[in-house]
C-alpha cells in the first residue's frame, strides 16, 4: 500500500535540511452509516464527529472509532437536521453543523445538546440556499460555503453576519458549486469548488490571493473536489471525490503528493467526501463515504536528508 510522504523543514546549524514524513494507515471503523458528508476532530479531546446526511443525523467516537453518542433525526426542529453536510469543531468544543436541508447552522455542545441556530432560506446576508461547508477560523469567526448561493460568508461564533464574497461564475473569486472550507493559522481561507474542480484561497475578508488545479486525473487536478483542511505545518489536503484519492499541497497549491484508488481495500476509496486533521498532525481521518466508513492514517517521524535552498522554496513557498 502507498504511503502519503509530507514535507517539512528543519535547520541545524549551517546545514538547511529536509525531513521526510509520512501518514501510514492506522485503521478503520463502520458504525452504520449511510451517507458520510462531514468529518471533524476535536483540537479538545480528539475525538471524531461524522455527519451521516442520509441518516440526519451527527455520531462521534474516541480518535480509535469507539462510538461514544449520536444526536439528531430528520426534522426541523432544535437539534433535528434535514441532509446535513459539513461539520466542524472551535477551539472551545463547540460543533458547528450545517443543517443544509434546512438552510441553516446549529451549534451544540461537545456532547450535542442544542446551542443556538442561525439562518433560514434567502439570498441576503445570513440566509443561506443549501449551506455546504463549515470552518472555524483562529480567531473564532464561522466560514460558511453555499452551493446555491455560490458564496462565502462569516459570522461571529454566535451567527452574526460580518462579510461576504463570491457569485457564480469561472473567473478569479467567483464558485461553481463551493464546498469544503478550511481557515490556516496565518489567515488563508481555502475553499474546494466542486463545479469549477479547483482550490481558490483568499484572506480572512475575502480578497483573493490565488488558485489551482482543473478538471482531470492527474497530479493537482480534480474531478468533483468536496472537503477540504490544513495541516499545522500548512499543508493543505483535499478529498478528490470524483478520482478518489486524498491529495495533498503547500500552502500555496504546489503539489506534494497523493494516494489512493477506487476500491474497498485498506487504503482505497470511493468517493471520499470529506477530510479532517487533528490539531497537532499526528492523524488524518478520510470519510470514504461510498465505502460507508471512516479511515485513518498515523504520522510516523521523519528521516532527515539532505537538500537544498531551491528544494526547500519549492515544498515551503
Amino acid at each position: 500500500m502507498r504511503k502519503l510522504i509530507i514535507s517539512t523543514v528543519a535547520t541545524f546549524a549551517l546545514a538547511n535540511v529536509a525531513a521526510v514524513a509520512e501518514y501510514v494507515y492506522g485503521g478503520q471503523w463502520r458504525r452504520d452509516f449511510d451517507e458520510i458528508s462531514g468529518v471533524a476532530v476535536s483540537p479538545v479531546d480528539g475525538n471524531v464527529y461524522v455527519v451521516d446526511q442520509d441518516l440526519h443525523c451527527v455520531k462521534y467516537f474516541t480518535p480509535n472509532g469507539s462510538f461514544l453518542r449520536k444526536w439528531g433525526e430528520a426534522g426541523e426542529g432544535d437539534g433535528q437536521f434535514y441532509h446535513p453536510e459539513h461539520v466542524a469543531v472551535a477551539s472551545s468544543g463547540r460543533v458547528y453543523v450545517v443543517d443544509a436541508g434546512n438552510d441553516r447552522i446549529q451549534y451544540f455542545t461537545p456532547t450535542g445538546s442544542f446551542v443556538g441556530e442561525w439562518g433560514d432560506d434567502g439570498t441576503g446576508p445570513g440566509k443561506f440556499r443549501w449551506p455546504s461547508g463549515v470552518a472555524i477560523a483562529p480567531n473564532g469567526r464561522v466560514y460558511v460555503t453555499e452551493y446555491r448561493n455560490n458564496r462565502v460568508q462569516y459570522f461571529t461564533s454566535s451567527g452574526s453576519f460580518l462579510g461576504s464574497w463570491g457569485e457564480v461564475g469561472s473567473g478569479p473569486g467567483q464558485f461553481n458549486y463551493p464546498d469544503g472550507v478550511a481557515v490556516n493559522s496565518t489567515g488563508k481561507v481555502y475553499v474546494a469548488e466542486y463545479g469549477n474542480h479547483r482550490v481558490q484561497y483568499f484572506s480572512l475578508k475575502g480578497s483573493y490571493r490565488d488558485q489551482w488545479g482543473s478538471e482531470g486525473p492527474g497530479e493537482a487536478e480534480f474531478v468533483n473536489p468536496m472537503g477540504i483542511a490544513v495541516a499545522p505545518v500548512g499543508s493543505v489536503f483535499v478529498a478528490d471525490s470524483g478520482n478518489h484519492r486524498i491529495q495533498c499541497f503547500t500552502s500555496t497549491g504546489s503539489f506534494l503528493d497523493s494516494w489512493g484508488t477506487k476500491g474497498y481495500q485498506k487504503g482505497e476509496f470511493n468517493r471520499p467526501r470529506d477530510v479532517a486533521l487533528t490539531k497537532s498532525g499526528d492523524r488524518f481521518y478520510v470519510g470514504d463515504t461510498g465505502n460507508k466508513r471512516i479511515q485513518y492514517y498515523k504520522y510516523t517521524e521523519p528521516a532527515v536528508l539532505p537538500t537544498s535552498l531551491g528544494r526547500i522554496r519549492v515544498l515551503f513557498e
